[in-house]
C-alpha cells in the first residue's frame, strides 16, 4: 500500500510539474498574423529578416502572401471590400487610403501611433502622412517606403553613345538618348517602361506623362479627356518609344521586369519609382551597381512631374490581431528596421523615401550618393493637388482618386497594350477610352 502510495504521490507531482511547464510558455509563442505583400524587392528583404528579429524579439509569427503588382491589388481589394478578414495586414497605397479611409475597410492608426513613442511620427515626411490620411485627417497606413520617380540610366552606356542626358531631362532628350543608347544586336534596349495592362503598372508612369504634356484625364468640372490632343501626344510618345527601342515583349513587362532589365543589363535606361534604386544598386542583385546615373522625371510643360506613392502598411477593419499587428507595422517601418537593414543587406537597400532621419544618416547617404538627392529632391516637388497644367477634380498624380478609376485605368491600358502591339493606333484605343470615361464622369459630373 505504502508503495502504491508513493506511486501515486511520484505521479501527482509529475503530473503538476508538466502542468505548470505548459502553463509557463510565453503566451507571444502562440500569436500568429498574416500579412498580404506586394512582391518588390524591399519587402522580399522584410520576409527574409522578420523571422530572425521581429518573431525572436516578440514570439509573434508572420505569415506572408506576396504577389506581383497586379495580383495584389486584386487581392487586397476582394478582402478588404468584402471585410473577409483572411488577413491582418496588407499591402496598400495612397489611392486605397482615399478610397477606404473612414469607411471601417481598414482601421485608423492614430490611437495605435499615439500610444507608440518609439514610432516617432514627426520623422515621418508630412506628405506621406497627409496621403496616407483619410479625409477626416486619421492616419490609415504606415509607409514602409516612400517614392517619386526618376529617369535611372547607365552612365558608361550613355558616355559610349555621345547621349547627354541633364539633371533635369526633356522627354525630347530623352527620346534621343534612347535612340543613340538602342543596341537590340547586343540585347540592350534603348529604354524600358512599363506596358503591362494595369492602371498602377502602365498607367502610373503614363498618366505622369500625360500630366507634363498637358494633358488629364478629367477636368475639374469632370469632363472626360483621354482623347485629346495632350492625351494623345502623350501616349504616343509612349508607345513610339517602346516600339522603336523599348524592351523585348513590351506589354509583358511591368516594374518587376523593367527592374532586372537594368539589373542584368539588358536596357540603359528606365523611367520608374525612385525605390527601384534599392534593387538596381544592390550588389547581389545587380550586375551593373554603382554603374547607375539618375535625373528627374523627364518633363514638356510642366516644372515637375514625378509622381508620389507609399507602398504601406494597413490594418484591416476585421483583422481580430490589432495590438499584434500594429507591433509588426510599427517595427517593419521604423528608423531601426532601416538601421537593420542598412547593417545586414547593406544601405542602399534601405527601404526610403519616408523618415527624415534616413536623409540625416551618415552611412545611408554616403552608400546612396548617386541618386538621394535626386529621390529627395522629387519628393519635395511632387504635387498632388496640381499635378498637371490644369485644375483637377481630385487629388492624384499617376492616379484619379475615385474608385471607378482602378476599373478605368485598367481598360484603357489594354486599349494602349493593343497600340503597342500595333493592333490599333492609338487614337483608336484612346477613343475607346474616351468612352469609358465620359460613362465614369456622368457619376460625378453636376
Amino acid at each position: 500500500m505504502k508503495s502504491r502510495n508513493r506511486v501515486i504521490a511520484i505521479s501527482a507531482v509529475m503530473i503538476a510539474s508538466l502542468t505548470t511547464a505548459v502553463l509557463t510558455v510565453p503566451a507571444k509563442a502562440a500569436s500568429t498574423i498574416n500579412v498580404l505583400m506586394v512582391g518588390n524587392p524591399q519587402m522580399k528583404d522584410l520576409q527574409t529578416l522578420t523571422a530572425d528579429n521581429f518573431t525572436a524579439d516578440t514570439g509573434i509569427k508572420v505569415n506572408f502572401t506576396v504577389l506581383p503588382e497586379n495580383e495584389l491589388r486584386d487581392k487586397v481589394t476582394q478582402d478588404v471590400a468584402s471585410g473577409a478578414g483572411q488577413y491582418d495586414i496588407v499591402t496598400l497605397g495612397m489611392y486605397d487610403v482615399a478610397n477606404w479611409g473612414g469607411t471601417g475597410k481598414i482601421k485608423s492608426l492614430d490611437s495605435l501611433v499615439a500610444a507608440d513613442s518609439s514610432w516617432n511620427k514627426a520623422d515621418v515626411f508630412p506628405s506621406m502622412i497627409k496621403g496616407l490620411s483619410g479625409a477626416d485627417k486619421k492616419l490609415y497606413a504606415a509607409p514602409f517606403y516612400g517614392e517619386s520617380s526618376m529617369l535611372m540610366y547607365r552612365a558608361d552606356l550613355a558616355k559610349k553613345a555621345g547621349a547627354v542626358i541633364p539633371l533635369h531631362p526633356t522627354w525630347a532628350q530623352v527620346e534621343a538618348a534612347a535612340a543613340k543608347m538602342n543596341d537590340k544586336k547586343n540585347g540592350v534596349a534603348g529604354i524600358c517602361l512599363r506596358g503591362l495592362p494595369g492602371w498602377g503598372e502602365q498607367f502610373a508612369p503614363l498618366t505622369t506623362v500625360v500630366n507634363t504634356y498637358g494633358g488629364t484625364w478629367f477636368t475639374k468640372d469632370w469632363k472626360a479627356q483621354v482623347n485629346a490632343k495632350p492625351f494623345v501626344d502623350a501616349v504616343s510618345l509612349y508607345v513610339n518609344l517602346l516600339k522603336k527601342y523599348g524592351e523585348p515583349a513590351p506589354t509583358q513587362a511591368g516594374f518587376t521586369e523593367c527592374d532586372n532589365a537594368m539589373a542584368q543589363g539588358k536596357a540603359a535606361m528606365w523611367y520608374d519609382a525612385t525605390s527601384a534604386t534599392g534593387s538596381i544598386e544592390k550588389a547581389s542583385f545587380s550586375k551593373y551597381a554603382g554603374k547607375f546615373a539618375y535625373a528627374y522625371a523627364p518633363t514638356v510643360k510642366t516644372k515637375a512631374s514625378g509622381w508620389l506613392w507609399a507602398w504601406a502598411f494597413s490594418i484591416e477593419g476585421a483583422s481580430k490581431q490589432e495590438a499584434n499587428a500594429w507591433k509588426f507595422i510599427s517595427w517593419a517601418t521604423s528608423s531601426k528596421y532601416e538601421n537593420l537593414v542598412g547593417e545586414k543587406l547593406g544601405w542602399t537597400a534601405v527601404p526610403d523615401g519616408k523618415r527624415a532621419s534616413t536623409y540625416a544618416n551618415a552611412k545611408y547617404t554616403a552608400a546612396a550618393s548617386a541618386y538621394y538627392k535626386v529621390v529627395l529632391g522629387s519628393l519635395q516637388s511632387a504635387d498632388p493637388l496640381n499635378p498637371g497644367v490644369q485644375p483637377r477634380p481630385t487629388s492624384g498624380i499617376q492616379f484619379v482618386a475615385i474608385p471607378e478609376f482602378a476599373d478605368l485605368g485598367t481598360a484603357v491600358s489594354q486599349e494602349v497594350a493593343k497600340a503597342i502591339t500595333g493592333g490599333q493606333t492609338v487614337k483608336a484605343a484612346l477613343d475607346k477610352g474616351q468612352k469609358l470615361a465620359e460613362v465614369v464622369a456622368a457619376k460625378y459630373a453636376k
